[in-house]
Parts: structure tokens; C-alpha cells; sequence
């Protein structure tokens, strides 16, 4: 378990806090925003990750914590386990989806739910109340967050919508949609649930710098006011051209593996990215993709300092930076331009894990402080 004894205890200042940060998806695009974060995770692998990245690396459970450990904080961001909402998943979450909603509901009428979630059949399906919990709390406290940014997949869209209802109630004004990775410059394709909330103030969702992947269409055809999609090609520049064999399958067939070739995207970076099969244009067998590589393709700069074990893992969990640095500048009332983005993305992280090359928060103003 990490003990990095140069960090502080709780409490401690920051401007966000990041409710199961992970590796640290969008420790990384809050630092490029010139944001100082403190991130909540309980994985002894991601924080070995964390703290070799230079990022805060105790392991925390967000259960036990609240919005008085981390003083001073006016962003509260998150993304809970999706194990049991994803379609690859147990399944748990979903089938649990009304009493999920129920909670919600409930916590908005003030009334405790935390023995009745004990009741689920994965206590993981409860930990996406968490976020609400933080924010009621915040609320209650007199010192409510100034902006709220949650991530998700597609399946908790519902509940998300739900947490918004709650959360307007109170003062927020709040939008919630699914975005989809490559059209904000990742070379894969990824869906994700975002909810953006601000306190007495509308909220926009980022806007799209790219076109959408689509089966069958050339990246040249489409918006023409849009950027192509990103390619595995260009952001893994092996110099040669390749296709990538999915380890799932395809259609319901389970024998037939999906195929993705170096001119598109990439299919969604799971944790089990590594036993993808490569094959050069005569269908030779090429090496797999890296654990670099598969960063990369969530968009994580190719020195990110991955430690620990099950590092595949952590990478699929992740939230790819390029998209939560176009989510977080959006919810701060900035749009993010393609070249900015670019800006960062392509910079080795032992280049800016100290700085803010983009310092939205000293050009905006420091509208929220």
C-alpha cells in the first residue's frame, strides 16, 4: 500500500475533489487546467500509479470521508466503479436501475439510505450515490461545490438525470448526456455519461471538435465544419499499417472477433486491451499493443509513469484525458479547441505533471473563486 510520507494528512486544500480517481483520467486534464485536485481511490495499484505520476497516492475509501476533509474545494468530480452497469459487467447495477433511482430520490427528501444499501447484491452498485452524497453534504453544510462533473457509462445516463432533478432542487442548474470519445480527438471510441452541474448557472456540455466514428464511412465524408477521427495509426506511429483483432466477439457471434484497422479508431480500451491480436496488412502476426500504447490510445501522455500490477486494468477504467479536459474546461464555462488539446496531449507528462500549459483559470478570470 502506497505511504508517500511526503503527503500531507486530511484535511487538505484543493480546488477539486476527484471521488474515485483511478489512475488519475481526470487528476491529469485538471492538472493541464491549471487546477490543484485531490483524488479519493482505494486501489492499491492505481495509487502506486498515482504517486509515481506525482499525484496524491493514499488509498482513501470515499465512504468514509466527506466534504470537510477537503476544505476549500469548489469542484467535485467523479466516476464511480461501472463494473455493474456495463454491458461487459455482472449485470448487478442494471437490474438494480429503479431501486437505484429510488435511492436518489430519497436522499433528495433528506432521508438516510446507507442501511438500505446494504441490500444490493453488489455493494458496488451503491458507491454511484456516493458523488450525491458529497454534494447533499456540501449543500447541507452552508458551503456547497460551485461545479459538479460526473462520468459514467451510457447505462447510468438515467441516474445521472435523476441526481440532476435532485440537485436542481437546490440551487443547481444542471445537463446531462452521453458523449462519445472520438469526437473530442481520442483515437477510440468510447460512449460516456456526463453530467455537468453549476450552481446558479447554465451549464454547456463541451463541443465536439471531431466527427463521429461510423462504420463503413470514410473519415474524410461527413460535418465538413468537424476535424476527421483520430486513428490508431497516427497516435501509435508504428510505421506500419495494422489491424487489431477484438478478444471479444462480435454481432452475438462470440467466434467472430471484431477487426479495427490502423486508419480508425480504436475500439474501447478495456482491461483487457493486452490480448487484442495485431496483424500487419498480409496478416502477420505484429507485437500486441504496449502498455504505453494502450494509454496513448485513452490519451494519457506516452511517459505517464504506469506502476503497480493489473495496469491493463487500471488503463480500461480510466477516463481518457483528452475528453475530461474538454468536460472540465466546458463545465468552467470554456470551450477547449482542438490545438489546445493537441497542445498538451502530445507533451510528455514529466513536462506539465508540475505546470498548467493551458491555464484556463487565470485567462477565465477565476470566474469561480
Amino acid at each position: 500500500m502506497p505511504t508517500d510520507q511526503r503527503e500531507p494528512s486530511l484535511p487538505r486544500c484543493a480546488d477539486m475533489v476527484d471521488l474515485f480517481a483511478g489512475p488519475g483520467g481526470l487528476d491529469v486534464a485538471a492538472r493541464w487546467l491549471g487546477l490543484d485536485v485531490y483524488g479519493f481511490e482505494w486501489d492499491r495499484n492505481a495509487c502506486a500509479t498515482r504517486g509515481a505520476a506525482g499525484l496524491n497516492d493514499r488509498p482513501h475509501d470515499v465512504r468514509h470521508f466527506g466534504p470537510q476533509d477537503v476544505p476549500g474545494a469548489w469542484i467535485l468530480a467523479g466516476g464511480p466503479p461501472c463494473q455493474t452497469f456495463t454491458v461487459a459487467g455482472s449485470g448487478a447495477g442494471r437490474k438494480a436501475l429503479d431501486e437505484v433511482l429510488d435511492f436518489v430520490d430519497r436522499m433528495g427528501a433528506n432521508d438516510n439510505v446507507s442501511e438500505d444499501l446494504a441490500g444490493l447484491e453488489d455493494e458496488r452498485t451503491g458507491l454511484v450515490l456516493e458523488p450525491l452524497r458529497w454534494a447533499l453534504e456540501a449543500y447541507h453544510r452552508g458551503d456547497p461545490y460551485k461545479v459538479i462533473v460526473l462520468e459514467q457509462v451510457p447505462a447510468v445516463l438515467p441516474i445521472w438525470k435523476r441526481m440532476g432533478s435532485v440537485l436542481e432542487g437546490i440551487g443547481y442548474r444542471v445537463t446531462a448526456e452521453v458523449l462519445r470519445t472520438e469526437q473530442f480527438g481520442a483515437p477510440q471510441t468510447r460512449r460516456r455519461a456526463i453530467l455537468i452541474a453549476r450552481l446558479r448557472s447554465e451549464p454547456e456540455l463541451p463541443t465536439a471538435t471531431h466527427r463521429p466514428y461510423r462504420k463503413g464511412v470514410d473519415r474524410a465524408d461527413g460535418d465538413a465544419t468537424l476535424l476527421p477521427w483520430e486513428t490508431m495509426g497516427a497516435a501509435l506511429n508504428r510505421g506500419y499499417d495494422f489491424q487489431v483483432i477484438s478478444n471479444y466477439g462480435t454481432g452475438g457471434d462470440p467466434k467472430v472477433r471484431g477487426r479495427r484497422s490502423s486508419w480508425q479508431p480504436s475500439a474501447t480500451v478495456t482491461g483487457k486491451v493486452s490480448r487484442n491480436q495485431i496483424v500487419d496488412s498480409t496478416g502477420f502476426p505484429c507485437p500486441r499493443f504496449s502498455l504505453a500504447e494502450a494509454g496513448r490510445l485513452q490519451t494519457f501522455p506516452i511517459d505517464y509513469p504506469w506502476s503497480g500490477s493489473d495496469v491493463a486494468q487500471q488503463i480500461g477504467n480510466a477516463i481518457p484525458p483528452v475528453l475530461a479536459l474538454h468536460v472540465l474546461s466546458a463545465a468552467l464555462g470554456s470551450q477547449v479547441s482542438h490545438e489546445e488539446a493537441v497542445k498538451v496531449v502530445d507533451r510528455p507528462w514529466t513536462d506539465t505533471r508540475d505546470s498548467a500549459p493551458l491555464d484556463h483559470l487565470q485567462r477565465m478570470g477565476l470566474l469561480f473563486s
